[in-house]
C-alpha cells in the first residue's frame, strides 16, 4: 500500500512536471521550430550517453527501427503544433486543445490497433463537440487560429500514440524515445527550409532562453520520465491514466499563476475546458472494464500522452 501510495505521488508530480511544458513554451522566445528542435535535440543526446540505449539501438531489427522512425516524424509535428498554438494564442489554450487527444484516440485507435470499435466511445467524442464550440467563443478572434493548430495537434498526439500501441511490446522504452526524438530531430531539420519563420533556424539560444530549454528538456521531459516508469511498476494502467489526464488542468492553473491568463479569457472558455475535461475523464471510466493494466507503453515523447494506454 506505501508503495502505491508513494507511486501516485509520484505520478502527479510527473503530470505537474508535464504541466509546466506550456509555461515555458510560452516564457521561451525562440519561434516554436527551434524551441522543438532544441528540445529534441537535448533529449536525444543525453539518451546516447547511455549504453543501455547504444545495445537497444544494436540488437533492435531494423523493421521495428524504421516503425519507431516514422512515429518520431508524428512526434516531431505534434510538438511542432502544439508549440504553435501556444506562440499563436496562449498556453491555457494549447493545454485546452491538448486534452481533445484521448477524443482523437477514441476514435482513431480501433482502426490503428485493429481492434473493434466501441459505440461509447463516439459518444465520447460528440460530448466533446460543444466543449470546443465553447472554447472558441471564450478566446478573442486573434487567438483563434491558435485553437485550429492546438486541435491539429491533438490528432497528432492520438495518431501516434495509437501507432506506439502497437509496437510497444518489441523496444526498450529509453531506446524507443532515442529513436523517435532523433528521427523527428532530423525531420525538423530538414524540414525547416520550407517553413516560414524568422532568421536562421537553429539558431544559438540566447542565455535566457537556453536555461529554460534545459529545464524543459531535462526538467519536464527526461526527469518525470525516469520517475514514471518507475512508479507504474506500481499502478494500474486505469490508475495511470486518471492521474495524466489532469495535465491540462495543472497547465492552466499554473498559466493563471505564472502568466495572469485568465485576463485574456473570459467565462465561456472555462466553461468549454470543463465540457471537454469531463468528456476526458469519463473515456477511462467507461472502457475500463474491457482495459486491463498493462506495461507502460512508453514514453517521454508527448508528456503523459503515450505513457500508458
Amino acid at each position: 500500500m506505501q508503495a502505491a501510495t508513494q507511486a501516485r505521488w509520484q505520478i502527479h508530480f510527473c503530470v505537474l512536471l508535464w504541466g509546466f511544458t506550456a509555461i515555458l513554451g510560452k516564457l521561451i522566445t525562440l519561434p516554436a521550430l527551434s524551441l522543438v528542435w532544441w528540445r529534441m535535440l537535448l533529449v536525444t543526446a543525453a539518451l546516447l550517453l547511455s549504453p543501455k540505449v547504444w545495445r537497444g539501438l544494436m540488437t533492435m531489427p531494423a523493421r521495428l527501427r524504421w516503425g519507431y522512425a516514422g512515429i518520431g516524424v508524428l512526434v516531431s509535428l505534434h510538438w511542432l503544433t502544439f508549440y504553435g498554438a501556444i506562440k499563436l494564442a496562449n498556453a491555457s489554450v494549447g493545454a485546452t486543445c491538448i486534452a481533445l487527444g484521448p477524443v482523437f484516440l477514441s476514435l482513431l485507435e480501433p482502426w490503428i490497433a485493429r481492434r473493434r470499435f466501441d459505440p461509447r466511445e463516439l459518444l465520447i467524442g460528440v460530448a466533446v463537440v460543444p466543449g470546443v464550440a465553447m472554447v472558441v467563443g471564450g478566446v478573442p478572434v486573434t487567438m483563434r487560429a491558435g485553437i485550429a493548430v492546438g486541435a491539429l495537434s491533438a490528432l497528432l498526439v492520438a495518431l501516434f500514440s495509437a501507432f506506439n500501441k502497437r509496437l510497444v511490446e518489441h523496444g526498450d522504452p529509453l531506446t524507443v524515445t532515442c529513436i523517435e526524438l532523433g528521427t523527428g530531430t532530423l525531420f525538423l531539420t530538414l524540414l525547416a527550409p520550407i517553413l516560414p519563420h524568422a532568421g536562421p533556424a537553429f539558431a544559438l539560444p540566447g542565455l535566457h532562453d537556453a536555461t529554460l530549454l534545459v529545464l524543459l528538456a531535462f526538467g519536464c521531459t527526461l526527469l518525470p520520465f525516469a520517475l514514471a516508469l518507475v512508479a507504474l511498476r506500481h499502478m494500474s494502467a486505469f490508475g495511470t491514466q486518471m492521474v495524466t489526464n489532469l495535465e491540462p488542468v495543472y497547465a492552466i492553473v499554473l498559466a493563471i499563476l505564472l502568466l495572469g491568463e485568465q485576463r485574456e479569457l473570459d467565462g465561456w472558455f472555462y466553461a468549454g475546458v470543463a465540457v471537454i475535461l469531463t468528456a476526458v475523464f469519463t473515456h477511462p471510466l467507461l472502457t475500463r472494464r474491457r482495459r486491463q493494466p498493462t506495461q507502460p507503453e512508453l514514453v517521454g515523447t508527448a508528456e503523459s500522452h503515450g505513457v500508458v494506454e
